[in-house]
């Protein structure tokens, strides 16, 4: 039976089932160009049946980020309120306490939050020991309350990775920011390669790599091709890529930078899930700039995160209310902890160590209970 013209072009509009797309770890600049570069439409609708192939598209990940250690950094990130080089309103503080950081993630779990993110604003932990020793601590009992935890500290050693591992980190966020060719016009204090350095020590590790980039630094198309395709040929692809939006700062040297259009969000999302198909791709910074729909478009071209809560590191955040009630308006629901396939595999030792403990336990407490009748 032959079809009409008129059906062939209504079927054409609805999404096939076609065998999962192969993740990639060899794309040249050009291909990504290429998907970067197509009609809008046609590109987000792309994205959305990669993304349904490798994803639940009505499960997105809440996180919460808080910042343990404001300001005092010595790196020049020209996007930055927290570099001791610009005077912006942000003051340098020390490193929190314990408690205060613990009930700020008990409170993020009851909201809904399953990944904790911790930051502080080092270059890096040399000479920070009893620093390090406390942050160690955070991490251990926020993993103790079932949550995923990520920190982002500056650069690290892989002695300090393990030791990060060893504790029950997570994941560790270390943005490339841009590309490669750009990254000198805005950071001179910290290489491309010292970036890449820790994100290696971090994956050597079995901890999941949170790496993505800022939008709005005063880049070009080809940089932002140039960022996915830097993570794209990783080892490993990054499980969480974040796509930041610059929120530009007074007293920082991009304080004056124009708003990035919506639809450069819109198609650095949809290319890096095209490419990455298997990551988590984490609508960051700047998201309080655009409307709900303009979000649910991200969504449905495979953005699948969302930070939420009070505020980001030092720049606004959406609500967790407002969030719950925009997910239950879309029939999104959140992710659970240890959800994602690819995190789920870095943890899967220690969650069945877990396991065994906890059976083992039970079964302990039954023999008891026996033994007492």
């Amino acid at each position: 039976m032959r079809l009409s013209a008129h059906l062939r072009r209504a079927l054409a509009t609805h999404a096939s089932s076609p065998a999962t797309s192969p993740t990639r770890h060899s794309w040249t600049k050009q291909e990504i160009q290429k998907i970067y570069d197509s009609p809008l439409l046609d590109l987000v609708f792309r994205a959305a049946s990669v993304h349904r192939q490798h994803h639940d598209p009505s499960k997105i990940q809440l996180c919460t980020l808080m910042n343990i250690k404001t300001g005092g950094c010595s790196e020049d990130c020209s996007y930055c309120s927290q570099s001791s080089r610009y005077s912006t309103p942000t003051k340098a503080s020390r490193l929190v306490d314990i408690e205060p950081v613990l009930e700020a993630a008990r409170k993020a779990k009851e909201n809904g939050s399953t990944r904790f993110c911790m930051g502080a604003a080092w270059r890096d932990l040399s000479g920070r020991k009893r620093g390090f020793e406390r942050i160690l601590t955070m991490v251990r009992e926020i993993r103790g309350m079932g949550m995923e935890v990520c920190t982002t500290l500056g650069m690290l050693t892989p002695e300090q990775a393990r030791q990060l591992k060893e504790a029950g980190l997570t994941a560790y966020n270390h943005n490339l920011d841009t590309s490669r060719e750009y990254y000198p016009e805005v950071i001179t204090s910290r290489s491309y390669d010292d970036r890449l350095d820790t994100i290696s020590a971090v994956r050597d590790a079995g901890i999941s790599v949170c790496s993505g980039g800022i939008l709005g630094l005063g880049e070009s198309d080809k940089d932002r091709v140039g960022l996915i395709w830097e993570v794209a040929n990783m080892p490993e692809h990054p499980e969480s890529f974040p796509v930041n939006a610059l929120v530009p700062i007074e007293g920082t040297p991009l304080e004056n930078n124009e708003p990035v259009p919506y639809q450069t969000i819109l198609r650095t999302i949809s290319t890096a899930r095209i490419v990455l198909p298997g990551t988590i791709i984490r609508l960051a910074a700047g998201r309080q700039t655009l409307d709900e729909t303009q979000q649910a478009m991200c969504f449905m071209a495979g953005a699948n995160a969302v930070f939420t809560g009070e505020q980001m590191l030092t720049t606004p955040c959406s609500p967790w209310d407002e969030d719950k009630s925009m997910m239950g308006r879309w029939g999104l629901v959140g992710m659970g902890s240890f959800e994602q396939p690819n995190v789920a595999r870095k943890e899967g030792a220690k969650l069945e160590e877990r396991s065994a403990a906890q059976q083992a336990a039970r079964v302990e407490a039954s023999g008891e209970v026996q033994a007492s009748v």
